[in-house]
Parts: structure tokens; C-alpha cells; sequence
């Protein structure tokens, strides 16, 4: 990426600034802006996270804001309520009370000088989901919003469940937020009561993971804030953007074939980050894009961003596994509709065809261990977090493979089954992956699926399996573009563990597939596609110096226990201690283990410890957050706890131990 240091609109910062909300509560914000603009007003781009302004996004926000601002605009950055400078606390994700705050910033914002009343949104993640929730609240003065690797479905395509199965990284989230939340805010900023504010936030902080879990269907907690409820409640113009690499991917063509109002969908190879720097490449000239999107709506210039295909779409090339990649090659590709499946291959006993065979049966009961190349759910700290080699995962699975391809074949859509199943028990779930299979064996992921049998008929109110008889189901793999090459082979593997993105079933169980009724339908590109999709160089202000006093390193071990029988994986995440210009130094740690023995599903067990540390001169605090997860047939268990020290002094510590029933889970 290319740092720029001179725009056309030189900049003025205002580090710190206090919105006062109706109710008294004060939201602390950093806002860059043109030096003229409150003789000529601009537009304003609000991006509104619990990410912490003054040291959790600062590099990034450096980054981005001063490039709006250096051609235009008025881009603030505002911590919510609860976390960084800003006051109160904060109770959960996504709530009523985050939703009013961002109306009041918004009204706000548009009543400034420097501010011509028109605002536009921009957020990956958090900052995503919420800018189409405002959206959704239709704000006066909201005009537009680029939302990137975010949801429009809290339950089927978020971080706690997918395909109605309990994902891991509930726990790991709900981990993380206990950990930067019980962060206090800077003393530089807010002064001597910096310690009150630390400990109301203490004391108020929930441990996220109990509450979400204590939600294991799609009730009114997940429909509130899932804008898939109502698509039409947004009006404003929305650039939709998510990467491959990404677990949020699925969203954006739901969103651009579901909205009404002006939209784009823009989808990379990228991991969580934002494309101007994200990895792998390519990247691009993101925020140029930006501008086009902002200059368009809230400037009213005329300029071809509305000209582009509905959806440019980055089409990957075959690649060896790996667990980390810095590039992907392949090429952009514009159409002007998302494809559906429409290449038809049959489960004829081991192998994948067009024509059925005979009507047979194979039997699918994985070691608990089977998912162990599976990666991070939502690869994000830019570790070695993806699928490696699924050879040792296609072990513990059914697999299905084509001949090898006499041509190449590319899928750019999202695959489907339709499988005749039964199970031996009452409850038990599936995943599908399809892989890219070399003529060496290797096999890489291209995408995969998830189903809980017991919601075969949604996720609202799921009902068990009656054990032996047979169902009709259909699973939906994730949305993806790959072109398998010449010479591989296209393989489908079924397994009924995959550990440790998916917590197990209760009981062991054997899964009966039938073949030559079964299928697999292939969104196959035919044809041609639109001009292709060209980039501007990826570009951004130049952030602020940081000192670094420990390096970052990411480390992923799996090791044996001789004497259990059980496999752990253990993931250490040091992101390093730096200090900032402004003098504040901070680190994180973050330390996981997932232990499982292959052949019982009520062993598995996961412990997370995250260390947060900030100091200045001789102020020093440190935060140790702990959390736990196990289970038995009807309930699962969470425990966790917080301890915060001002230098070696414990000065606060709260803990909880609850039991949360299973419910078809």
C-alpha cells in the first residue's frame, strides 16, 4: 500500500471531542476534517465501534479518516458508549441503546458548521452490522453506508451459530469482548476519574458468551438487528464488501439481491480486513473507491461508480493448502446477477458423476478430532489461521470425487446438497466441504457447509430425529468463486464432527447417507462475463509512528496427550506492547486451548486467558480475563472471571459459573 502525505484539502485534527447525548452520557470522539470546512461545509463519514479510538483502531483509523478528510470530508471517529473515553457502559452487541446513541451522533454530526447535513457510514465487522442497522432506523441526513465483512443475520450467519450448530467462537468472541472491555479509559483524556469510570465498567460488565448462548435458536433476540428481517427499511445507498477469506462472504450477495435501495457488492480474496491493506493479494485502491461511492451520494457529483456491474467479484485460482497466505492468484469479474447451481452431480458410492448409480447406502460416524485443518472460523489476527491440507480431516470423512477434469470448471455461487440421511440418534449434524484435490493428494478447501439435522426445517423451532428413518435435507455450502483447473479433481467430504470450529453433538452417532439419489448441484459459470473490474492502486494516509517493545507473534500447536488419549490445540496470540506518540503504551496476549478425545464428544473443553496491559509514566493497569467451557448431555458449562490490577494490586474481581440447558444443540 502506498502511504500519500498531501491532498488536495489540508487537514486539521481534533484529537479528542465530547458529543453529549440526551441523556447526559458522553461519547468521546476523534475527527479529522478540511481546515475551511466550517466556511465551506462538507459531508461527514461516521465510523462508530467499541474498538477504542485512542489505541485499539488507531493505526487503522490513521489510515483511513485523514484520506476522507483530504479530499473533502468530514470523517469522525466515535468509541461507544462504554468503552474507550466514552462514558456509561456497555451491556451487549447490537443493542437499542447502540442504535439511539448512533441516531443522536448522526443528528449531531448534521448540525455542525463544518457539515452540509449529509452523512454517510463506514464499518468492517461491528462497524458493518451497525451501519446497516442505523441504516435500517433511517436517520435524517443518512445518505449512504460501505459496509464490509458484516451480517445481515445475527443467528444463521454470525460468530455464535451456523447451519443451527454451536460455533466455538461463540465462546472465543465472548471471550475477547470480556477482555477489551474491561479496559479503562485513558487518564490523559478523561482525568482523575478514570478510575471511576474503569470500575462502573467492571462491575456492569456482562461475560457475552453466557447470554448468547442462552439463545440457541432464531428467536427475537437474533431477529433484532438482522436488517434480512425487513430489507426494505433501508434506503440509503449501500457498498456491500466481503472477502473469501472472510466468514461473512454469504452476506453481500443476500444483501444486494434483497435490498431496493441503490447497492453494489464488491467481494475479494481478503481475510477480516479492510482491502486497502488486507491480505492476501491483490489488494486495492479501496478507499478511491470509497470516494467514488461518497462523491456520488452525499456530494451529488457525477462520476461511473452506479455504472459498475452489480457485483465485482475476485474468481480465485486453484492453490497448494496452506495455512496462511500472503497472495491468491486469480482475476476479477464483473456480472449482473448472483448464479445459481445449475451443474448436477451425483453420490454414486465413492465417486461424483452426472448420471446416478445404484441406490446404496455408506455410513458416516467421524472422530470427534475430524476438523482439525479446519482453521479459524473467522480468520482476523492475520496468524496462520486458515484450512491447511484436508487430507488428514478427509480421513475421518465420506469422500465423493469426480473423475479427473478433462477442463477446467469454475463455481461462482454458492454449491447445494440434496441428501437422503438418517441417523441412530436423535440429534447429530452434518458438514459438507468441497475441496480442490491435486494430482500429489493434497487437498485444499474451497468452501464448506454446516447443518444441524434437527433444524432441517429452519432454525426457529427445531425438532429431533426420529432414529432410522429417512430425511430429505438440504445444506447450502458458502458462497465462493474457484476455478478447479485440468487434471484435479472436485471432491466432497461429509463428516458429523469438525472440532473445534463446531461444538460436538451429545452422543457419538452414525449418519446413513444415500447414493445415487443424493446430489450436488455446482454453481458452474457459462458464458461470458461483463468488462472486467479495474482497481486504483491501493493507497492511504500515513499513520501515526508507533514504538514497538515486543513484536507480535502467532503460534497454532496441536499436540497428543499419551495418557488421555485427547488432542488439544493450542493457540497463543502475543499482538506485542507499543507505544504510541502520545505516550500511552499497551499489549494483549491472548491464550487458547481445545482438548478433545476422538471418540467422546462430552471431553471436549476449551480454556481462553487474555492479558490486557496499559501504562504511562508510573500509571500502570493490567486486566486478566479467564473463561472455560465443558459439557454433559443436557447442559453445557461456561465459567470465567476478571481481575484488574493498578500495578501489582488486585483491585476488582468478578466471576461467573452457570450451567445453560442444550436444547437440541
Amino acid at each position: 500500500m502506498r502511504f500519500v502525505d498531501e491532498f488536495k484539502h489540508e487537514i486539521r485534527e481534533i484529537e479528542n471531542m465530547w458529543i453529549e447525548l440526551s441523556d447526559g452520557c458522553r461519547l468521546a470522539a476523534r475527527i479529522w476534517l478540511p481546515i475551511d470546512a466550517e466556511a465551506n461545509p462538507v459531508p461527514a463519514i461516521l465510523e462508530y465501534l467499541p474498538y477504542r479510538k485512542r489505541d485499539g483502531t488507531a493505526e487503522r483509523d490513521e489510515m483511513t479518516h485523514p484520506y476522507f478528510a483530504g479530499h473533502g470530508y468530514a470523517s469522525v471517529r466515535v468509541d461507544m458508549r462504554g468503552n474507550g473515553e466514552s462514558d456509561g457502559v456497555m451491556l451487549d452487541e447490537y443493542t437499542q441503546q447502540e442504535q439511539d446513541d448512533a441516531l443522536e451522533v448522526i443528528e449531531w454530526l448534521t448540525a455542525q458548521p463544518w457539515c452540509s447535513g449529509r452523512v454517510g457510514m463506514i464499518g468492517i465487522s461491528w462497524g458493518g452490522f451497525n451501519g446497516l442497522q442505523v441504516a435500517a432506523r433511517r436517520p435524517e441526513g443518512l445518505e449512504a453506508i460501505v459496509t464490509i465483512c458484516s451480517t445481515d443475520d445475527r443467528y444463521a450467519d454470525d460468530i455464535h451459530y451456523t447451519g443451527g450448530c454451536l460455533l466455538n467462537e461463540n465462546l472465543g468472541w465472548g471471550s475477547t469482548m470480556l477482555a477489551f472491555s474491561s479496559r479503562p479509559p485513558d487518564p490523559a483524556l478523561v482525568g482523575d476519574r478514570w478510575r471511576d469510570m474503569w470500575l462502573e465498567r467492571l462491575e456492569a460488565e456482562p461475560f457475552l458468551a453466557l447470554e448468547w448462548l442462552r439463545h440457541q435458536t432464531r428467536d427475537t433476540y437474533w431477529k433484532h438487528g438482522s436488517v434480512c428481517e425487513d430489507y426494505s427499511a433501508i434506503e440509503a445507498a449501500v457498498l456491500a464488501v466481503g472477502g473469501w477469506g472472510d466468514a461473512y462472504s454469504n452476506a453481500v450477495p443476500r444483501m444486494i439481491s434483497g435490498l431496493s435501495s441503490p447497492r453494489l457488492g464488491l467481494i475479494g480474496p481478503w481475510l477480516h480486513k479492510y482491502p486497502h491493506f488486507a491480505v492476501p493479494e491483490p489488494q486495492i485502491g479501496f478507499l478511491q473507491e470509497c470516494l467514488r461511492w461518497w462523491d456520488y451520494w452525499l456530494k451529488g457529483e457525477t462520476n461511473d461508480i452506479v455504472d459498475e456491474p452489480l457485483y465485482r467479484v475476485y474468481l480465485q485460482d486453484s492453490v497448494r493448502p496452506q495455512t496462511f497466505y500472503t497472495a491468491r492468484p486469480g482475476r476479477w469479474v464483473g456480472i449482473s446477477e448472483w448464479p445459481e447451481p445449475n451443474r448436477r452431480l451425483f453420490l454414486n458410492d465413492d465417486s461424483l458423476n452426472a448420471e446416478p448409480g445404484t441406490e446404496n447406502t455408506r455410513e458416516i460416524c467421524s472422530p470427534q478430532t475430524t476438523g482439525i485443518a479446519g482453521g479459524e472460523f473467522c480468520a482476523i489476527w492475520l496468524g496462520p489461521e486458515a484450512p491447511g491440507d484436508q487430507s488428514v480431516d478427509d480421513d475421518g470423512s465420506l469422500v465423493f470425487d469426480t473423475p479427473l477434469l478433462d477442463d477446467t470448471v469454475e463455481i461462482l455461487g454458492a454449491a447445494t446438497l440434496d441428501l437422503t440421511v438418517s441417523s441412530d440418534r436423535p440429534q447429530g449434524f452434518l458438514v459438507a466441504r468441497l475441496c480442490d484435490v491435486a494430482p500429489d493428494g493434497s487437498s485444499t478447501r474451497v468452501t464448506y457447509g454446516v447443518l444441524n439435522l434437527t433444524h432441517r426445517n429452519g432454525h426457529e423451532y427445531p425438532k429431533a430425529l426420529i432414529p432410522g428413518k429417512e430425511y430429505r435435507i438440504r445444506l447450502q455450502l458458502d458462497d465462493v468463486a474457484h476455478a478447479f483447473p485440468k487434471g484435479h479433481r472436485i471432491r466432497l467430504a461429509l463428516s458429523n464432527a469438525y472440532w473445534p470450529l463446531l461444538w460436538p453433538s451429545p452422543e457419538t452417532g452414525t449418519i446413513t447417507v444415500t447414493t445415487g439419489v443424493s446430489h450436488l448441484d455446482l454453481p458452474v459459470h457459462t458464458g461470458d462475463y461483463l468488462p472486467t473490474p479495474r482497481f486504483a492502486p491501493a493507497e492511504g494516509a500515513r499513520p501515526e509512528p508507533v514504538e514497538a517493545l515486543r513484536h507480535p507473534a502467532h503460534e497454532r500447536r496441536v499436540e497428543h496427550d499419551p495418557g488421555t488419549g485427547e488432542m488439544v490445540l493450542h493457540i497463543v496470540d502475543d499482538f506485542g506492547e507499543t507505544r504510541a506518540s502520545h505516550g500511552l503504551t499497551t499489549g494483549e496476549i491472548a491464550r487458547e486451548a481445545y482438548r478433545i478425545h476422538p471418540d467422546d464428544p462430552l471431553s471436549a473443553r476449551v480454556r481462553i486467558h487474555w492479558t490486557e496491559t496499559l501504562r504511562r509514566d508510573d500509571w500502570s493497569v493490567r486486566t486478566e480475563t479467564r473463561s472455560r467451557m465443558w459439557c454433559d448431555t443436557e447442559h453445557f458449562y461456561l465459567a470465567a472471571e476478571i481481575e484488574a490490577y493498578e500495578g501489582d494490586q488486585l483491585v476488582f474481581n468478578k466471576s461467573w459459573d452457570e450451567p445453560v440447558r442444550r436444547h437440541l444443540m
